[in-house]
Formats: C-alpha cells, structure tokens, sequence
C-alpha cells in the first residue's frame, strides 16, 4: 500500500509557443493500438515465439513482438469478454458493473455512452491533447449497411473530445472489412454530431510516393474499390500520426490517437480478396496444411502488424524524409491491446492462439478475459528502469486502469469515482503506485473477481469455484472447499460491485442543490438523473444518496456554505469542492455518529472541509485531500487517506482518529494534532508515510512538562519525517516541543 497520487510538474502550461522549443515537455504523446478477439497467446513473448522455436506453424508479428523487446509485456492484462463493454469499460473507466454495456446488447450502440460520462478523449483534449480516433467505435449510429443514420449524438466520439475520426458506428456494421462508407471527422456543414459519411477508399493513398512501404501493396491495381476497412484506418492513423509528430517537434504538443481494428474479429475469409493476402506465409511449408480459416487469421494478424511497423516507424521520421532526427518515438508512450480473449476455432486449436488458457471469448474463463498487453515509452521503460525494457511483469492491469493513466500522465484529474486506477507510478518508475485489490468482470457464463492470484467464479451450474491462477492458469482445480472464509470475503466484495444488477443498471451522476445548512437526507437537495434520447428515457434516478452515486457538493456562491449529513451516507464515488475564486468553502459536516461511505472514492478538492464528529469514514480505496482541503474532526477512518492538503486531529482522551490503513501526507501538507498528554491522537494501522508540516494544539487544561515526552502518532510502520525546521514545533499557546520518531511512533518532547 505504498501509493500515492503522482503529480507531474507541466511546463506545457506555461510554455510560449516558438518556432523551434529544444526541451520536449513532461507529458508524453500516447499512441494506443487496439485490436478486435486478438487471443492473450497470439503474440511471440505470450506462445508465438516458443512455437517457432519448436517448428509449429506461429503467427508472425515481427513488429509488436520488437515493441515487447522493447517495452514491457504485462502477462495479466484484462479485459472484457466481448467488444462493446470492453469499448464502454475503456473509454469510461467503469468496470461492467457500473456501465450499461454487459454484453453485446443490441441497444448499446444507442446509448452506452452518456452526455455525463467522461470518457478518454473528453480527458485528453481537455488536457490539451490533439486527439484522433480510427475504427471500431460501436455507438451511436445504426447497423444499416447502406445509409446508416445517427441515432444518439451523446454517444458519438466527436461528442467526447475526439477531433479526427474515422470510424464504425455500430458494432454488427463492422461485421464486414468492406464497409462501402465510414463515419468521419473533421466534417462539412452538412454533418451530424460532428461526423459525416465518407466513401470507404484507399484512392488518396495508391501511387502515392508519400507513401512507399505500403503494406500488401496497396499499389496493386487489382486492390479492390471499396477499401479493406483497416487498411484505411491505419493510413488515417498513419496520416495522423505524421502531422501531429511534425506539430510536436514545434509546439511541443502532445497528441492520443487510438487505432482500434476490426482485425482479427471474423469474417475471415474477406481478406483472400485483397492481392497477395498470404504472401507472407506463401512459401511456408507448416502452413500448407492448415485449414483455410487459421491461415486467414493469421494473414489478418500479421497485415495489421505490417500497418502498426508503419505508425512506428512514422514517431521515428513524422515527416518521413529519411532523416531520424525529428523523432518523437522517445516521449511517446505506445500500448498494444487486444479487447478481449481470442475466439474458438481452428487458429485457437491449430495456432494456440489463447496461449493454453481455459475458455474463449464470451466466457467468464482466463481465455475469454485475459489479453495480450504491451507499452514501450523509450523515455521511462529502459533496462535499467523499475519496469526492465524486454522483460514480462505480472502486474494485474485492467482495461479500466487506462483512462487515469493517461490522465494522471497528462497532469489531469480522473474522472470521478470510476473503477479503474492509474499504473502511471509504475511506468514513469517513480511517486507512489496505488493499489488496485481486485478486478471483477461479468461474461455469458457467469461473473469473477481476480484479487492477487486467486480468482472467484460466481455462475449458475456452480454457485462458486475459487481458483489459484498463480499454480493453476488453467483454472482446473477448485478449491473453494479449502478456503471457505476467502470465498465469502470476495463473494461479499464481488455482489457489491453490482455484478448481479439487471441489464440496464449503471451509475448516475446528481449535484447537490441544498442551500446553507440543509441537510443530505432529503431528496429535494440533489440534482435528479434522466437519460434520455430521441423521446426513450433509459434511466430515472432521483431520492436520496445511494451507492450507485458519482456525486458533487460544490459550492458556487459568494459565501462559504455547509451541506448538514444528519443521516448516514453511501455514494459510489463524492468529492466535495469549494469556490476558490472567492475564497468561499464548502464544508460537509457529519452529525454526531453519522458514517459516510465513497465506496470508490472520497475526493475534497479546494476549499473543501469534511468534519467527523465520532462518525465513520470509508472507502475500499481512498481518501484524497487536495491542496486547499481539510479532513478534520474524531472518529474511524476505513481508507486509505492521501493527504496533500490537511488533517486536524481533535476529540476525547482515547485515539482521536483511528485510520484503518494507511496514511500518506505530502510536502505541501499539513498534519495538526490536539494533545491531551494521555493517549496518542492519531493511530494508523498500516503505514504512516510523513512529509510535510507537524502542527500541535494543545488541548484546554493540559501543560506540558519540561522534559516530558508524549507520544501523538503511532502505526505499523513510520516512515518518512516531517519538514519542521530544526524538528520543533511550536504549539497554539506557544510552548514548544522537538519531534522525535522511532520505527512506529512520532514522540513529542517538551522543551
């Protein structure tokens, strides 16, 4: 539990924009590759390699398996079990419980994505960013083949931040690789929600000396009218890619853009029209033999890897002329990703491209869920960083942890509340990592939930199978009978994910509209929740908090204000904000035993005060006070508190605070404790990481002895020390004391 948030220093904020800027800036280009039913084994570090070494036919992918070499393979990346949650999961940062995409269900495409969601490319170009998105989208337009029309404009990436588009609306239409149109943008007057249709062609792009390791060679003359649907988003990425490394090396700003393939999702066949679709394996003798369905797979496999060696090769020569000395391939962080487990079949049988795992797509199984998953950021990932370039790490990271990655990286906040979690730590190798306990997800066949190597199966055959992926990656031992406590301690966390909700839950979004003083148990003081489209409503969520709940206090008047908790209360995610252009707080005061509960999150931003009178604080993950924020008052706290802001310990002769975990207190910080010369005022159970300033106050009627010692903190483990010149500290009524530390405790000794 040694985390904490990582807050990168962005010199972009403030950089004037020249001609030519020598120092290249804190936040890194992101280039994001992401491919369609692409098994965890389909690539050379997961299987592919040991196959060539054996002489089994292997699947060639001679540029991600150079991407691995180096960067980093992540062997338990996670994902969806089919496309569209995984697309909603990504983009989001909810897990399938809090989304509306479970499955691929037909109304998806009409409405998974909300107004009110704040999805990657809302995150990025607020940033900053230049952001572009080519392929598989699933939502927002209808599954018509021929004139497909818009049907949610709330829904479409062009409403959520992205600026170049080309892409497939609806998930069924990208059912074919020869799409006659596709949805782009920027667009012309006549455009809806920012995009238009566009002849699917790879005209510009034939004969063209721009473009001379074409892939497949596109210059045939016998390439078919209507374009290989990946073949023209490549090259838009590709374009993309050129203009925005040549924008870079001049203004030094950053870019995202995110190539999501249909490629290798079937059907498979459609790549045999395509001129000298098996050239590669042609001459391969192994390959003759297997069946035509595998050797199109493969074909399809290693035609997108030739598209991904282009986009590489362009972040090291954005304006291709030959000379490797604008190259940007060092600060741009690339991902490889596929959105779910690989399909059954013959390539899953012939080529193993599930790499051994139990089950395929759809299913709830290792080979259904678990992905191939690979990042290289030449400027951070080397070898001899924390994250060794060429090497594997077992780290769990899910599809959901990519949004606060790229927002942590970018210098922005995440969005509040949502499941996944920042590994931005670990690949930049410094700061603190977050913990990230467990990962849950739902499939055809049933729900789980991975936390370290145990893995909980729910499903209606077997109510419950616990399996231990550490000596047991197939999942074929149950030993749910040897851990039956363990079972319903990830039951218990698993149902309170929502796994279990009907199709058509998701999290809502309210703002709190009470005026000074009212209190947070009547429904009249919070915003209420309607989702609507073209005269459907999908949602209509009012009354008071509840734990589905991504909600705000934030204070927009003149003068401080104070929202009354005069009952308990549960949001899945809260932050609490004051207005900081007019020094006016916002404070949530928690009536004498009142418990709160942010089940993801509890986030109090500036000018933000939550007071405890005896109460419970909780969250399975944490709390964050931001600069300009106060979590005062007595009582429990179940989280983990990330202090960057300040903690006022006051109450009773017994532990003030008790915190339940671990405590984390930044540079810029403040801790002030009220001693009554008898029992500590802060107690932490795991770690206590020290930074910052120490205050003191002393409590009424106690006077320090000269000499006497007292101790104020203890933990498990103290780590760190506070920043007070000379370790003194000067108490409310003047006396001062000298800080003294040992292994679990801060000692205060009266001078």
């Amino acid at each position: 539990m040694k985390t904490h948030l990582l807050f990168l220093v962005l010199a972009l904020a403030t950089m004037p924009v020249t001609k030519l800027v020598a120092a290249k800036p804190a936040r890194p280009n992101i280039l994001y590759f992401y491919v369609d039913d692409m098994g965890w084994g389909s690539i050379g570090p997961n299987g592919q390699a040991v196959r060539k070494a054996k002489n089994l036919p292997y699947v060639r992918t001679p540029n991600l398996d150079r991407l691995a070499k180096q960067g980093v393979n992540f062997t338990r990346g996670y994902a969806c079990h089919v496309c569209s949650p995984s697309r909603s999961s990504q983009q989001s940062g909810f897990h399938q419980g809090h989304t509306f995409a479970d499955d691929n269900d037909p109304n998806n495409a009409r409405k998974a994505m909300r107004a009110d969601d704040v999805l990657i490319g809302d995150a990025l170009s607020t940033a900053g960013y230049v952001t572009g998105y080519w392929g598989k989208w699933g939502y927002g337009g209808s599954s018509d083949r021929v004139n497909p029309v818009i049907q949610n404009v709330q829904t479409l990436p062009t409403s959520h931040g992205y600026q170049h588009v080309l892409a497939e609306l609806h998930h069924v239409r990208a059912h074919t690789f020869f799409q006659p149109t596709l949805w782009s943008a920027p667009a012309g007057p006549r455009a809806v929600g920012g995009l238009q249709l566009t002849p699917n062609s790879m005209a510009p792009y034939q004969n063209n000396t721009a473009y001379p390791n074409q892939p497949a060679l596109q210059n045939h003359a016998d390439y078919p009218k209507t374009a290989y649907c990946d073949d023209a988003y490549a090259f838009a990425a590709l374009d993309f890619v050129r203009n925005q490394g040549q924008n870079y090396n001049l203004t030094n700003q950053p870019f995202f853009g995110l190539l999501a393939v249909q490629i290798p999702h079937a059907p498979f066949g459609e790549i045999s029209e395509l001129p000298d679709w098996d050239k590669v394996y042609a001459a391969d003798p192994l390959f003759a033999s297997l069946s035509d369905q595998t050797r199109q797979w493969a074909a399809m496999v290693t035609r997108i890897d030739a598209h991904f060696g282009n986009i590489l090769a362009a972040l090291e020569d954005p304006n291709n002329d030959g000379d490797k000395s604008d190259s940007i391939a060092d600060n741009t962080l690339v991902i490889f990703q596929s959105d779910n487990g690989g399909p059954g079949g013959k390539n899953n049988v012939e080529l193993d491209a599930n790499g051994g795992l139990r089950g395929t797509k759809g299913k709830i199984q290792e080979g259904g869920i678990r992905i191939p998953l690979v990042m290289r950021w030449p400027a951070r990932i080397t070898a001899d960083s924390s994250l060794k370039a060429g090497t594997d790490c077992d780290r769990v990271v899910d599809i959901t942890d990519l949004l606060p990655t790229f927002c942590e990286l970018a210098g922005t906040a995440a969005p509040l509340g949502i499941d996944g979690v920042s590994i931005a730590p670990t690949l930049v190798g410094s700061g603190y990592q977050r913990p990230r306990d467990f990962i849950i997800h739902e499939a055809s066949n049933g729900e789980s939930i991975i936390r370290g190597k145990y893995k909980l199966v729910r499903s209606k055959k077997s109510p419950y199978t616990l399996y231990d992926l550490e000596s047991d990656h197939t999942e074929a031992n149950d030993i749910a009978t040897d851990h039956p406590q363990l079972v319903s301690e990830l039951e218990s966390l698993l149902l309170g994910e929502r796994v279990a909700e009907p199709k058509g839950f998701a999290n809502t979004y309210h703002r709190w509209t009470g005026v000074d003083g009212a209190d947070t148990s009547d429904p009249d003081h919070w915003s209420d929740y309607k989702y609507t489209n073209a005269g459907i409503t999908y949602m209509n969520d009012d009354g008071a908090p509840r734990l589905s709940w991504v909600a705000s206090i934030e204070n927009t008047s003149l003068e401080s204000r104070t929202a009354q908790a005069d009952t308990d209360l549960e949001f899945l995610g809260l932050e609490i904000r004051g207005n900081a252009s007019r020094d006016a707080n916002q404070t949530l005061d928690l009536g004498p035993s009142v418990n709160l509960i942010g089940r993801n999150e509890i986030r109090l931003a500036g000018g933000a005060s939550l007071t405890v009178d005896n109460g419970t604080v909780s969250s399975l993950r944490w709390i964050d006070i931001q600069p300009g924020a106060t979590l005062s008052g007595h009582g429990t706290i179940n989280a983990i508190v990330y202090n960057n802001g300040s903690v006022a310990v006051d109450g009773g002769e017994d532990f003030a605070l008790r915190l339940n975990s671990d405590y984390y207190q930044f540079p810029s910080a403040e801790l002030s404790l009220t001693i009554t010369g008898k029992m500590p005022a802060f107690k932490v159970a795991d770690e206590a990481k020290l930074a910052g300033v120490l205050a003191v106050v002393n409590a009424r009627g106690f006077k320090p002895k000269t000499g006497a010692s007292y101790t104020v903190l203890i933990a498990n483990q103290v780590t760190g020390e506070f920043s007070n010149p000379d370790s003194e500290v000067v108490a409310s009524d003047g006396s001062r004391f000298t800080i003294g530390y040992s292994k679990s405790s801060v000692t205060l000794t009266a001078k």
